[in-house]
């Protein structure tokens, strides 16, 4: 990012310990990742950068996905929400009068995403590559 965002973080993790500084620096790639996928320049909403993050961790991370938020402090997609509201109360982010942390809550379970989901996905692309 740049050393500007950088300060803001390590300020927010003091006052916040939950997450750590990568959380945040991944937040801002999934925001940038789902914008990019819109047709035209526009604000996303939360369910939108949450399908964001759920593509790039199983892409970039696979299996490893749960380990990586774990290690990031983050146990649901609710801290995904807790994470996004930090940015915007410092104004590294903007919410319109529909963004809220409910959102965020329960969105998607984790395991089954990451875990089971991603194992039924592979197990389908290999018995695909056996059968060509």
């Amino acid at each position: 990012m740049n050393q500007e965002f950088d300060d803001i973080v390590e300020r927010i993790c003091e006052r916040d310990p939950r997450y750590k500084q990568d959380a945040y620096a991944f937040v801002m790639e999934a925001l940038s990742f789902t914008q990019k996928k819109q047709d035209y320049p526009r604000h996303v909403s939360g369910e939108e950068i949450l399908n964001g993050m759920k593509e790039i961790l199983l892409d970039k991370y696979g299996l490893m996905a749960l380990t990586v938020l774990e290690h990031w402090g983050i146990k649901n997609t609710e801290d995904f929400g807790h994470i996004v509201f930090n940015l915007v109360e410092n104004k590294i982010l903007t919410k319109t009068e529909d963004d809220n942390i409910d959102t965020f809550k329960d969105a998607y379970d984790f395991q089954e995403v990451f875990n089971r989901g991603y194992r039924k996905n592979l197990h389908k692309r290999i018995s695909r590559m056996r059968s060509i």
